[in-house]
C-alpha cells in the first residue's frame, strides 16, 4: 500500500505545469545525483536529452525545455529566485554552454540537445530520457516518467519494495476512502487527526507546522501577486491578466500594505453573493496567472489546477469564519492531502493519463473535503463532499490551446472552486447514509474514464479547442 504524505500531494514549485515543468526539473535534478553516485559526474563530456509524448507535444508551451536546463543547472525550483530564470537560459543560448550542477561547463545547444520526440513511451505518456556521452567515450541513458503533480518514477522502481519499507511505520496506512472512514470510527478522529497522526511518524510537530505554514504563504502570496499584477501573460495568445482587474473593482480604496493586512481588508468588503462568486474566481484567477507566468505556486495536486485550493481556503477565511487561524488553514491542507493522494493511488492526478478531470477535477474534490472538515461536517460528509465535487467533473478533457496553461486552464480553476464551495454545501445538508455514490466508486469511474477516454484528450493538445481554435485566432 503506498502511503503519501501531505507534503507529496501539495509541493511548492515553479509554473506552468507541474508534470511539464517542475517533473522534468526534479528529473534533471535526479538524474545528476544518480550520476555522481555512480562516480561517472566527472567523467560527462556532452548531454543530450529526449522528450516524449506529451513532454514534447505540449513541452514548448509548459516550459519543459527550460525546467530541463533549470534542473541540469542544478537549480531548486523550491528556492530558485524565478526573476532569475531568463536570465539563466539567455547564458545558455548566448554561450551555448551549461554549467552542469554550477560544476562542470559542457557544450549545449538547446535546439540540438533537446528533442522533441511525438513518440509515445509504452510506461507512461510523459516520458524523458538523459543521455550522457563520457570522456572514456561510454555512454550512459536513463529514462524518467513525470506522472503528474511533480511526481517522478523510473519504471523499474515501480516493483520495489524501498518506498514500502520507508512508510512502513505510518500508523495509519490508507489505500481507499473506506479504511479513511474505518480509523475515523474506531479513533473517534476528525480526518485531518488521523492525517497529522501519519505526519508525526515521519517529522516532528515543529516540522510539519513550518511545512505547512510554507505551503500557506506560497498560496497567499501567488493569490496577492496575481492579483497585483497587469498585463498580457507570455506565450503569443495575448492572454490579458483579468485577476487585477476584478480585484481592483472589489477592493476598493480600502488600505493595506502586505498579504496579511490584505486578508482583513478583504473581510471589510461587502460580501453579497456575486461579490462573493468575485472573490473566488479572482483568488484562483490571480494564482493561474501567476503559474501561466513561470510564477512560484503550489501544485495542488498539479500545476494547471493550482488555485482552486487556495481559492477555496482564502474563502474561509475572508468569508465564513474571520476567526480562522494557522490550525485551521493546517487541518485545511492535511484533509486536502489526504483526499487528493486517494486519487492519485486509485486513478490518476495526471492530465496526460486522464484528461481535465484529474486536476481540476481532483483539485475541486479535495477542496471540497477540506472546506466541509472546517464547516463542521462528520468525515462521512466531508468524503462525500468529495464526491459530490469529483462526479461533477467526470470526463473533463485536457485541450490547451497552442499547449500553454492558459486557455481554457485558468477559467476552469475558478469554476472548480466554485464547484468545491456547492459540493461542500450540498454536503452538509445531507445524509451521508442516503448517498448512492462512495468516493471510492467515484475515483474507480473516473480512472475507467480516463482509459477511455482518447489520447487527443489528454493535454496533448490535438483535440478539442486546441484544434478548433489556433494561436493566430488570438
Amino acid at each position: 500500500m503506498e502511503s503519501i504524505s501531505v507534503f507529496d500531494m501539495l509541493k511548492i514549485g515553479v509554473g506552468p505545469s507541474s508534470s511539464h515543468t517542475l517533473g522534468p526539473w526534479r528529473a534533471a535534478v535526479r538524474w545528476i545525483e544518480a550520476l555522481k553516485k555512480s562516480g561517472q559526474f566527472s567523467q560527462i563530456e556532452s548531454v543530450h536529452v529526449n522528450l516524449y509524448g506529451s513532454l514534447s507535444l505540449t513541452g514548448k508551451g509548459h516550459a519543459t525545455d527550460i525546467a530541463v536546463m533549470m534542473g541540469l543547472l542544478g537549480t531548486n525550483p523550491v528556492t530558485f529566485p524565478i526573476e532569475d530564470i531568463a536570465t539563466e537560459i539567455e547564458k545558455i543560448n548566448t554561450k551555448n554552454t551549461l554549467l552542469l550542477n554550477n560544476e562542470i561547463p559542457i557544450p549545449f545547444f538547446p535546439k540540438e540537445h533537446i528533442k522533441f520526440n511525438r513518440k509515445f513511451l509504452e510506461f507512461h505518456p510523459n516520458g524523458i530520457t538523459f543521455n550522457a556521452i563520457l570522456k572514456n567515450g561510454a555512454k550512459r541513458s536513463d529514462t524518467y516518467y513525470s506522472i503528474g503533480g511533480g511526481f517522478v518514477v523510473q519504471k523499474e522502481r515501480v516493483r520495489k519494495k524501498i518506498k514500502m519499507e520507508k512508510f512502513s511505520h505510518f500508523p495509519f496506512p490508507i489505500e481507499k476512502a473506506t479504511e479513511l472512514l474505518a480509523y475515523c470510527s474506531e479513533e473517534k478522529k476528525s480526518i485531518s487527526e488521523i492525517v497529522y497522526e501519519n505526519e508525526r511518524s515521519l517529522r516532528s510537530e515543529e516540522e510539519i507546522k513550518e511545512g505547512l505554514k510554507n505551503i500557506w504563504d506560497v498560496m497567499l502570496d501567488s493569490m496577492y501577486t496575481g492579483c497585483h499584477t497587469e498585463g498580457i501573460l507570455p506565450g503569443g495568445l495575448n492572454v490579458r491578466r483579468r485577476s487585477y482587474e476584478t480585484h481592483k473593482n472589489l477592493i476598493g480604496a480600502t488600505q493595506y500594505s502586505n498579504a496579511y493586512e490584505w486578508i482583513d481588508a478583504i473581510r471589510n468588503t461587502e460580501v453579497k453573493f456575486r461579490q462573493i462568486l468575485k472573490w473566488v474566481s479572482c483568488f484562483a484567477l490571480a494564482v493561474n496567472e501567476v503559474n501561466a507566468s513561470l510564477g512560484r505556486v503550489v501544485t495542488a495536486p498539479t500545476n494547471g489546477s493550482a488555485g482552486v485550493i487556495p481559492a477555496v481556503l482564502m474563502y474561509y477565511l475572508v468569508i465564513e469564519n474571520h476567526d480562522g487561524n494557522h490550525d485551521d488553514i493546517n487541518r485545511f491542507l492535511m484533509v486536502a492531502g489526504e483526499v487528493g493522494s486517494l486519487f492519485k493511488k486509485g486513478a490518476t492526478i495526471s492530465a496526460a493519463m486522464g484528461g481535465c478531470q484529474a486536476e481540476i477535477g481532483v483539485s475541486s474534490s479535495m477542496a471540497a473535503a477540506a472546506l466541509t472538515e472546517l464547516m463542521g461536517g462528520t468525515p462521512e460528509q466531508v468524503l462525500m463532499a468529495a464526491e459530490i465535487a469529483m462526479e461533477h467533473h467526470l470526463g473533463l478533457t485536457c485541450d490547451p490551446i497552442a499547449g500553454l496553461v492558459q486557455i481554457p486552464c485558468i477559467e476552469r480553476n475558478a469554476m472548480g472552486a466554485i464547484k468545491a464551495i456547492n459540493a461542500c454545501e450540498m454536503a452538509l445538508d445531507s445524509d451521508p447514509a442516503h448517498a448512492k455514490i462512495p468516493l471510492d466508486k467515484v475515483i474507480a469511474t473516473m480512472w475507467a474514464t480516463a482509459q477511455d477516454m482518447t489520447s487527443k484528450y489528454k493535454e496533448t493538445s490535438e483535440g478539442g479547442l486546441a484544434v478548433q481554435v489556433n494561436i493566430s485566432d488570438c
